[in-house]
């Protein structure tokens, strides 16, 4: 009888320290898994448009680096889906729910929706990280009257429907906002800026034939036609200047006395909600990434300055910069 009580109670305890084993096992699984997270299949990256520009480059480059570098193991895919000023490829995104399929997008994230062009805006994703800075260029023909941008706003405060902005966003989107902006500083009234957007690539044929007179745009597709003598660059949107052979010609805004710069800024985003493991997986490589070589060979060669921003300073960031821009909507009659 004895022996046959001392098995139970053996048994018994056996199972209770099998039983608080597996309980301390699946907390420090629990614990694990809220604090680590590991793609387990292959990462997709959307670029909201189509292929060469500004988005498409950035992801393709990005994933890119990512392999070279070994910083991310798994594979990672870039795909085009263009349309709606990138509102087709954040409703993609927003359709998978998932973290593996990550997205780039700029300022048009906030444009469209204000522009009423998208039910989707950067509070609906999950900021990730920033990596890059881009500025505008506002260039003219070669043989244009202006030398600088106080003599082309000194003319436009005259007459501002007087001189035609072409560029390859719609109205109040990029190329348009990020030239007001810089005219408003200025003292221009922009209301009456007279913009014409043209989305079939053939602004800078606009500007060299005279059917139009500045040519709002990114800096890196002036540096060619500069070269080349075919167009100037009255002024970049950028703090200071950038580096490069060409790049360092170009003035800013501010050395020309006007208080006003505007940054393209691209970076990454996610689905809705993501696990904070997953964003802290994501921060950690993008900001490997932006701290490495290889990446800042590609900074070079692309015109573009770092700037590394976390989940949470992006999320700040956007959150202002909407604010900011909202304003300029709303004073030109086109926020919705």
């Amino acid at each position: 009888m004895k022996k046959l009580l001392l098995a139970t109670v053996l048994i018994f305890v056996m199972i209770f320290a099998t039983a608080c084993s597996g309980g301390s096992d699946k907390a420090s699984g629990s614990s694990d898994g809220a604090d680590s997270w590991e793609p387990e299949k292959s990462i997709e990256i959307v670029a909201p448009a189509g292929a060469g520009g500004g988005w498409d480059t950035t992801a393709r480059m990005t994933a890119k680096m990512f392999g070279e570098t070994g910083i991310i193991e798994q594979d990672i895919g870039v795909v085009n889906k263009p349309g709606g000023g990138g509102a087709v490829g954040w409703s993609y995104v927003m359709s998978k729910n998932n973290p593996h399929n990550l997205f780039v997008s700029s300022p048009p994230i906030l444009l469209v929706p204000l522009n009423g062009q998208s039910q989707y805006g950067h509070e609906d994703f999950t900021p990730l990280s920033n990596m890059i800075a881009d500025y505008g260029a506002f260039a003219v023909k070669a043989d244009a009257k202006w030398d600088n941008l106080n003599e082309l706003f000194a003319d436009m405060r005259k007459d501002p429907s007087s001189i035609t902005v072409v560029g390859a966003s719609a109205p109040g989107s990029m190329d348009h906002i990020q030239f007001v902006k810089i005219a408003k500083a200025a003292g221009v009234d922009i209301t009456k800026i007279k913009y014409v957007s043209d989305q079939d690539g053939g602004a800078l044929t606009s500007l060299l034939n005279g059917s139009v007179d500045v040519y709002s745009t990114g800096i890196a597709e002036t540096v060619e036609q500069v070269k080349a003598g075919k167009i100037k660059v009255l002024g970049i949107t950028a703090e200071e200047r950038l580096d490069g052979e060409v790049l360092s010609t170009f003035p800013t805004a501010k050395e020309q006395g006007i208080d006003a710069t505007f940054v393209n800024w691209r970076g990454f985003f996610g689905p809705p909600d993501m696990d904070p493991a997953a964003v802290k997986y994501y921060e950690t490589k993008f900001k490997e990434l932006s701290e490495s070589d290889a990446f800042a060979e590609v900074r070079n060669k692309y015109g573009w300055t770092e700037m590394y921003m976390d989940s949470e300073e992006y999320k700040k960031f956007l959150d202002k910069e909407k604010k900011e821009i909202k304003g300029l909507l709303d004073e030109l009659g086109l926020a919705k």
